[in-house]
C-alpha cells in the first residue's frame, strides 16, 4: 500500500479497508461545502480578532481595584467609603509617614524628621494647609506624622503621589529607618502589586500549556493548534468583558481578570484535548478530515458543551453573592468560559481539518489503521483492580478523602489586611513598625459617617464608647459628617474589634443621625461575615445548577448524585491539604475569608467535567448493551487518558497563580489544583467507577436505561467509538504511549 510523505493512504483501492459509509463522499456538492466552510469560519475568527484586538487592550484601563469594588455591596463599611468620596476633599488620600531607628531617635533625628516632612507638605496639598504634627512613641523609637493629601483625583494620581513622597523622603540620615504607609500607601502597593499581575500570568499559563501539550502529544506541530486557538479565545473574552463594562458597568478587579485568564487556558485546553483525542479516532474510520471531525464533533461534543455549561452556571451563581468581587467574578469567569468553548467548537476543528493528518506527525493516524494493542493498559489495569473489590476501593478512597479533609481544622484564621502580600510592600511595613512601637493605640482610625444634624450626639457617644482613645471631628459636606475613631487596639485586634461591634450597637440608637461605621478594619470585618452568608446561599445553587445539568445529560438523579458528592468530597479533602501546608509551610498567616466558597465553585464546576467525560461514555456503552460493570470499566479505560491530560493541565494553570503575589490567589491556585489533581487520579478513576459497579443498573434510575434489561453486546464494547475521546492524553488509547502509524 502506498501513502503520501504525510501519511495519508495514496493507493486508490484503500476506502475498501474500512466501510464506505463511514468514510463519506469524497467529492460531490459536499466536497465544496467541506473545502469552504473551514475556511469560512477562519475567516470569521480573523474578522471578530481584528475587532477584539483593539477593546482587549482597553481592558486594563477599566479594572478598579479600589476597596469599594471588593467590598459587600450592602455593608456599612461600603457606605462609609462611597460617603467618604462625596465628602469636600474627597480626592484625598490619608499618609503616615513613620520615623524608626532601633536604638532610639537621637536630636539630629527628630531635627531631620521635620524638616523634611516640612519640605514635603510644603510641595503637596495638605488638608488643613499646615505641616502634619509629631507624634512621638513611648519608647522613643519612633515618630510618626499622619498627613492627609487632597488634589488627587483618580487611582493612577494618588499613586503617584505616594512614589513622590517616597522620593522625598529618600535622603536620611544613616541607620534611621523611613517609611511611608497609611490606607493610601497600601492602597498604592496594592496597585503596583496587581499591575505586575496581568502580563506575568498571561505568559506562564501560555508557557505551561505549551509544555504540557507538548508532552501530551509528541509533535512539534500540533500543540501550537490548540495554544493558538485558546489565544484567540483569550482576546475574544477579554473585549467582550471591555464592551460589557462599557454597556452595563460591570465591575472588573484584578482578580476576576487573573482567573478569567487561567480559566480560558485550562477549560480551552482540556476542550482541545477531547476533540483532538476524538478527531485522531475517528481519522483512523475516514478517509476525510472534514468527515472525521463530524463524526468527533458529535460524539464528544454533547460532553463538552454539558461539560462547559456547568461551569459557566455555576460561576453565573456567584451574581447572588453580596461581596461585590465575588459577584463580579460571577459573569467575568462566564464570559471566558464560553469563549473557550466557541473557539474550541469552530476554530479548532476549522484549522485541523484544514491542515489535515500531517498536524499528527510524526504520529499520523493512518485511514484503516488500528493502534497496537501489544499489552494491558494502565487504566484497564485501575478498572480491572475497582471491578474486583470495588467496594474495598471505595471505602480506602472514601477514607483517605475524610483525613485529608481533617486537614481543615488546621487552616488558621482570617487573613488581615497587612497580610494579603506574599512579599510584604513598604506599606506593610510601615503598619508593623507603628503596631509595635505604639501598642497601647492605633494609627488607623475607624470612620463613622453621620447626618450632620446628629454628628454632636454620635461624637460624644464615640468618645464614651469602651476602647476608644479619642474621636475627632473631620470633614463635613452635603448634611453628612464624618468622625474619625482612634481605638486603643491595634488594627484587626481583639480589642479593635470589641470597640468596633460597641460603636456600630452603641451608635445605631442615636435618632435622626443614620451613623454608619467603616474603615479597613471595619471592612475586612464586613468581608468575612459577607463572605459567611454568601457561602450559605451561593453554594446551593450551585449545587442544584450542577445536578439539573447532569441529570439533563445522563438521563438519570444517582449518577448525577454520585458525581456531586464526589466532588464535594474533593474540595473538602483539597481544602484539609491547604491546612496543612498554608502556615507550616508556606508561612501564610490566614485565610482569605473568600477562599472557601470561591475553591467551591471552582472545583465543583471543574471537577464535575470530567465525571461527565466518564460518565458520558459510560452511557454510551450502556446505550450498546453493555452491563454497568462492562461500561463503567471500558469508559474508564478509553477516557482515562485524556482525563489524566486534561487534569495535569487544568491543575498547570491554575498553579500558575501560586506565582503572584497576592497570598489569596496563592491559595486559590494551590486548593484548585490539588483538588483537580485528586479528582483526576483518585476520584475520577477509582471511587466513581467503584460506585456504580456496586449500583449497577441503580445508577442510571430512573431513567431508560435503568427499567431496561441489558442484552448480550454483538461485539467487545471498546469496539465502539469513544463518546469523549479514547486516544488522547499521554496514555493514548489503553494507557499507554500510542504508537506511530505513518502507513496503512
Amino acid at each position: 500500500m502506498q501513502t503520501t510523505s504525510s501519511g495519508i493512504p495514496s493507493d486508490p483501492h484503500q476506502s475498501d479497508a474500512a466501510p464506505r459509509s463511514a468514510a463519506g463522499p469524497p467529492s460531490g456538492p459536499g466536497g465544496k461545502r467541506h473545502r469552504s466552510l473551514p475556511w469560512a469560519l477562519i475567516a470569521g475568527w480573523v474578522l471578530l480578532l481584528l475587532v477584539a484586538v483593539p477593546f482587549a487592550g482597553k481592558l486594563e484601563g477599566v479594572k478598579r481595584d479600589t476597596a469599594v469594588d471588593y467590598l459587600p455591596a450592602g455593608a456599612d463599611s461600603t457606605q462609609v467609603a462611597r460617603l467618604q468620596e462625596r465628602l469636600p476633599g474627597g480626592d484625598t488620600i490619608d499618609l503616615v509617614l513613620v520615623y524608626h531607628r532601633d536604638g532610639g531617635l537621637t536630636d539630629a533625628d527628630r531635627k531631620a524628621a521635620g524638616e523634611k516632612v516640612a519640605e514635603v507638605a510644603g510641595r503637596h496639598d495638605i488638608v488643613g494647609g499646615q505641616a502634619p504634627r509629631a507624634v512621638p512613641s513611648k519608647d522613643g523609637t519612633t515618630v510618626m506624622y499622619p498627613m492627609a493629601l487632597t488634589g488627587v483625583t483618580d487611582e493612577k494620581e494618588r499613586a503617584d503621589a505616594v512614589k513622590d513622597v517616597r522620593a522625598e523622603l529618600a535622603s536620611h540620615p544613616e541607620g534611621l529607618s523611613v517609611q511611608v504607609g497609611g490606607p493610601g500607601a497600601l492602597s498604592a502597593d496594592s496597585q503596583e502589586v496587581f499591575a505586575s499581575t496581568d502580563g506575568t500570568l498571561m505568559f506562564a499559563t501560555a508557557g505551561v500549556v505549551a509544555l504540557l501539550l507538548i508532552i501530551t502529544y509528541r509533535s512539534p506541530l500540533l500543540w501550537l493548534v490548540p495554544l493558538g486557538v485558546v489565544g484567540v479565545a483569550a482576546m475574544a473574552a477579554m473585549a467582550i468583558v471591555y464592551g460589557l463594562v462599557q454597556g452595563f458597568d460591570l465591575v472588573v478587579t484584578s482578580m476576576s481578570s487573573s482567573i478569567m485568564t487561567v480559566l480560558v487556558f485550562g477549560a480551552g485546553t482540556d476542550y482541545a484535548l477531547l476533540i483532538v483525542s476524538r478527531y485522531r479516532e475517528e481519522l483512523r474510520r475516514h478517509r476525510a478530515p472534514y468527515d472525521a471531525m463530524r463524526e468527533a464533533l458529535r460524539g464528544c461534543g454533547p460532553a463538552v458543551l454539558a461539560s462547559s455549561g456547568t461551569v459557566a452556571a455555576g460561576l453565573l451563581c456567584l451574581l447572588a453573592a453580596d461581596l461585590n468581587s465575588s459577584s463580579g467574578l460571577g459573569p467575568v469567569g462566564a464570559v471566558g468560559v464560553v469563549c473557550a468553548l466557541a473557539a474550541m467548537m469552530t476554530l479548532l476543528p476549522a484549522v485541523l481539518v484544514l491542515l489535515g493528518r500531517r498536524v499528527f506527525w510524526p504520529l499520523i493516524p493512518a485511514y484503516g489503521s488500528e493502534p497496537r494493542a501489544t499489552r494491558r493498559g494502565f487504566f484497564e489495569a485501575m478498572g480491572a483492580s475497582a471491578r474486583h473489590r470495588p467496594g474495598a476501593v471505595l471505602l480506602g478512597g472514601a477514607a483517605l478523602l475524610g483525613a485529608l479533609a481533617i486537614g481543615v481544622l488546621n487552616l488558621p484564621g482570617d487573613l488581615k489586611q497587612d497580610d494579603t502580600f506574599t512579599d510584604k510592600p513598604e506599606s506593610v511595613a510601615a503598619t508593623r513598625t507603628l503596631a509595635h512601637a505604639y501598642p497601647d493605640s492605633s494609627s488607623q482610625p475607624i470612620s463613622v459617617m453621620t447626618r450632620t444634624t446628629g454628628a454632636d450626639e454620635v461624637l460624644r457617644r464615640a468618645r464614651d464608647t469602651e476602647g476608644v482613645a479619642r474621636a475627632d471631628r473631620g470633614r463635613s459636606g452635603g448634611g453628612w459628617t464624618e468622625i474619625d475613631v482612634f481605638p486603643h487596639g491595634a488594627p484587626q485586634s481583639a480589642g479593635e474589634t470589641a470597640t468596633l461591634h460597641a460603636l456600630r450597637s452603641g451608635l445605631v440608637r442615636v435618632e435622626d443621625a443614620d451613623a454608619v461605621v467603616g474603615g479597613p478594619s471595619a471592612q475586612q470585618l464586613d468581608l468575612k461575615d459577607t463572605n459567611a452568608r454568601d457561602r450559605m446561599l451561593v453554594i446551593p445553587l450551585v449545587l442544584i445548577a450542577v445536578l439539573l445539568i447532569l441529570a439533563a445529560l445522563l438521563r438519570s438523579l444517582v449518577a448525577p448524585l454520585v458525581l456531586v458528592v464526589a466532588v464535594v468530597a474533593v474540595w473538602g479533602a483539597a481544602m484539609g491539604v491547604g491546612g496543612l501546608v498554608f502556615d507550616p509551610v508556606f508561612g501564610f498567616a490566614g485565610v482569605d475569608p473568600g477562599l472557601p466558597l470561591l475553591s467551591f465553585v471552582f472545583l465543583v464546576a471543574l471537577g464535575v467535567d470530567y465525571g461527565i467525560f466518564l460518565m458520558h461514555r459510560m452511557r454510551e456503552e450502556s446505550l450498546r448493551g453493555a452491563d454497568v460493570p462492562d461500561a463503567a470499566v471500558t469508559a474508564l479505560r478509553t477516557t482515562g487518558g485524556v482525563i489524566a491530560s486534561a487534569g495535569l493541565v487544568l491543575a498547570a494553570t491554575f498553579a500558575v497563580l501560586a506565582t503572584l503575589p497576592m497570598v489569596m490567589l496563592v491559595e486559590m491556585g494551590f486548593v484548585v489544583a490539588v483538588g483537580v489533581l485528586l479528582d483526576t487520579f483518585l476520584v475520577r478513576t477509582y471511587l466513581v467507577t467503584s460506585a456504580s459497579l456496586l449500583l449497577k443498573r441503580w445508577v442510571w434510575w430512573p431513567g431508560a436505561l435503568f427499567r431496561r434489561t441489558p442484552a448480550p453486546p454483538s461485539s467487545s464494547p471498546s469496539s465502539g467509538s469513544s463518546a469523549s475521546g479514547g486516544q488522547g492524553g499521554p496514555f493514548g488509547p489503553e494507557g499507554r504511549p500510542e504508537p506511530a502509524v505513518r502507513g496503512g
